[in-house]
Order: C-alpha cells, then structure tokens, then sequence
C-alpha cells in the first residue's frame, strides 16, 4: 500500500523494480532443454521452417512485378474493371455502378483484359 512517506513515483519504481527482480529470479529457475540434446544418438535434430524460402520470395515478387507492369499496360478502361474486379475483389454489379456502365459491358471489358494480360504473360508458363 502507497504510505505518505515517499513521492507516488518512487513508490511505482520500486514495485517495477521489485517485478523485474522477481522475473529475473524466475527465469534464473527455468530449464532449458535443447532439441540437439534429445536424439540418443548425437544427430542434430532440424525443424523445418514453414515460411517460404527466399527463392520463393524472390520469385513471388518476379512475378508480381511482372504482373503489375502487364496490368499497367492495359487501357485506361480495362485496366480500371480489372483492378476493381480482380484486385479489389469487387461484384460485377458493384463495379458496374462505380463505372457507370451495364454489367454485360463490364463483363466484356473484364474478359477483354483477362485476355490481353495471358497474352502479355503467356512468357511465364
């Protein structure tokens, strides 16, 4: 309990301290095992990673690079239905009143795109 005695800030200080001290303690306490320690025989013992490799980020970014410049190619109107559609994750009626247009249309333009982007990428396969 706070007493009088000190300033309010030297009184938190010190339970900060006093909590500090007794992790301290605590951790002094723990056991720590190895995983090259639990093989009987002295092999290491390896946990693979389930994060991708660096080729495969590299290789990821590759190709969204590439992706990015074929759909900066496009057509203005073309490339605003696929970015909303494909990218946005947009409704066909959704993107067809943000442009303005008749869905019919907007399907169209998307198809359109989709096709002229395989054409562009069709180095890739």
């Amino acid at each position: 309990y706070y007493k009088e005695v000190a300033k309010f800030s030297t009184w938190i200080y010190t339970i900060a301290r006093n909590l500090a001290n007794t992790e301290l303690r605590k951790k002094k306490r723990r056991k720590v095992t190895f995983l090259s320690h639990l093989t009987r025989d002295g092999s290491n013992y390896d946990i693979e990673s389930s994060d991708q490799s660096i080729e495969e980020n590299i290789e990821n970014q590759f190709f969204i690079d590439l992706l990015q410049k074929a759909i900066q190619k496009l057509p203005n109107h073309f490339r605003t239905v696929i970015l909303l559609r494909d990218v946005q994750g947009l409704s066909y009626q959704d993107v067809s009143e943000i442009i303005g247009a008749p869905i019919g249309t907007i399907k169209s333009r998307i198809n359109r795109a989709r096709i002229q982007l395989q054409a562009e990428l069709k180095s890739l396969k």
